[in-house]
């Protein structure tokens, strides 16, 4: 069931509404003991939290009821202006208002779209509810990177600021700790349609830059090599929700995504747009498919290798939700339906925690894997046959590396290097394509102050109530 949307920041409270109406299969009433600053409000001493009654929704609960008016427990004018903000259909183009950073001696200046200004100020005239105020990530979050060897340029993926940006590949490191790298271009704005935009695929011919998102617009945009600004993708492709990673057959012209929930990985024509349907999926669970992340093709071998959280759940069924340990499952590459893996490398010896975005070298078979709460870069040789408890054969990792939460990596077989974009520290790292230990990078690009640390906001995962100041706190 996909609920309609409208993103804008006055609607702090909106995370609360949906949590409680898609998270949960049923509403729990409790009975409140009366605030003391509630005038007319009454209450038995000691009386406390209690359950009232358990009340099961309806298949259409996402709906908003229309009918609540005439009930005698009915929304506040505030509230309906409120809610029906929220469930008001809106164009793709109008879907997206990121919110621009804005440069100032280096200095990144958060602001907010005119649009959301203006429904803002619309919405509290009337009287509804907006922030009291917003704790807010200026910096970019790299959650991947691409490299295109023909222009020699990188691009790394922000999905904190629903933007991507692109350096020369030969950008230096920042002299001073408060300095950070200039991009060429920068890819962002309500036409460009991205949001919570967190895989990435580099066209290697003609530099088509392909981005999809893993919470919130459910699509996959196209732009070409040398876009720039606010300007419209190339092409929309209607998604499922939650893809993470993205990878190609270029020789079939097809793309590969991985789905984290329900598990599954699709694949659609390299072309696809709109809402054209999938090629076909990967699902069951004979696929050992649990909570799929990071994905790379081999072509040579006509292989598929898709790392897995391990994060297991029938979500028709209660009680099935259990924990596996971290793994790489390979599939032929035709694979289709219920088809369970060709190997499987799992076990303590692998390292793998968290494993994010991977990539193949089909010179020598290594495929290296971003593992973001390891806080490394695994390497796995002659991945084609390897399988079982395996250690990698080379391990970037330690304090010399700068890694921090690295989630994206590339491969540049041309220049000899590898690429990590590091989702804590707002940078992207290089080094020599065979490199292994506590290596220092190469170079470092940095779009934040060498001391900073990532916030971490993304996706709504908690909600706390402050009893003192009467305020929601929602991280967003």
């Amino acid at each position: 069931m996909r609920a309609k949307r409208q993103k804008v920041d006055w609607a702090i409270l909106a995370p609360v509404v949906i949590a409680a109406v898609i998270a949960m299969s049923a509403v729990v009433v409790a009975g409140v003991a009366a605030p003391t600053n509630c005038p007319g409000c009454t209450a038995e001493a000691g009386s406390s939290s209690r359950l009232v009654s358990v009340q099961q929704l309806p298949e259409d609960a996402c709906a908003w009821d229309e009918a609540a008016g005439s009930d005698s427990h009915a929304i506040s004018p505030e509230e309906k202006i409120l809610f029906s903000a929220l469930q008001q259909d809106v164009s793709p183009a109008q879907q997206s208002s990121a919110a621009p950073r804005q440069q100032n001696g280096g200095n990144f200046v958060p602001a907010q779209g005119e649009r959301e200004e203006r429904e803002t100020a619309e919405l509290r005239g009337h009287g509804a509810h907006t922030p009291v105020r917003t704790i807010r990530d200026t910096y970019p979050t790299y959650s991947a990177v691409a490299v295109d060897v023909n222009s020699n340029e990188v691009i790394l993926q922000d999905n904190n600021l629903w933007e991507y940006q692109v350096f020369d590949r030969l950008s230096p490191t920042p002299a001073k700790d408060d300095e950070i790298s200039q991009p060429k271009r920068t890819v962002r704005g309500d036409k460009t349609q991205m949001e919570f935009n967190n895989g990435l695929y580099l066209d290697p011919g003609n530099g088509d830059i392909y981005s999809v998102e893993s919470d919130v617009g459910d699509k996959m945009v196209r732009f070409p090599r040398e876009a720039t600004g606010d300007v419209s993708p190339i092409s929309v492709l209607h998604t499922y929700h939650r893809v993470y990673n993205v990878a190609a057959d270029e020789g079939k012209q097809e793309l590969y995504v991985t789905v984290e929930y329900p598990p599954q990985v699709v694949v659609f024509r390299k072309q696809a747009s709109g809402e054209e349907k999938p090629l076909r999926h990967l699902e069951g669970d004979d696929t050992g498919l649990d909570t799929p992340h990071g994905i790379a093709v081999d072509e040579k071998d006509r292989l598929l290798f898709v790392n897995n959280w391990g994060h297991h759940s029938n979500f028709m069924i209660q009680g099935t939700g259990k924990f596996f340990p971290p793994s790489i499952k390979v599939y032929s590459l035709d694979a289709s339906g219920n088809a369970k893996p060709l190997r499987v490398i799992t076990g303590d010896k692998t390292q793998l925690d968290w494993p994010a975005a991977m990539k193949f070298n089909p010179d020598n078979g290594d495929l290296y894997v971003a593992n973001d709460i390891g806080q490394s870069v695994l390497v796995f040789a002659n991945a084609p046959k390897a399988q079982g408890n395996i250690a990698p054969a080379r391990v970037i990792r330690g304090p010399s590396t700068r890694l921090r939460n690295p989630t994206g990596v590339a491969l540049d077989l041309k220049n000899k290097e590898v690429w990590v974009s590091n989702l804590g520290n707002s940078s992207a790292t290089v080094y020599p394509l065979m490199a292994a230990g506590d290596v220092p990078p190469l170079r470092v690009i940095r779009s934040a102050p060498e001391s900073y640390r990532g916030l971490a906001f993304g996706r709504t995962n908690a909600v706390a109530y402050d009893p003192i100041r009467e305020e929601i706190l929602v991280p967003n």
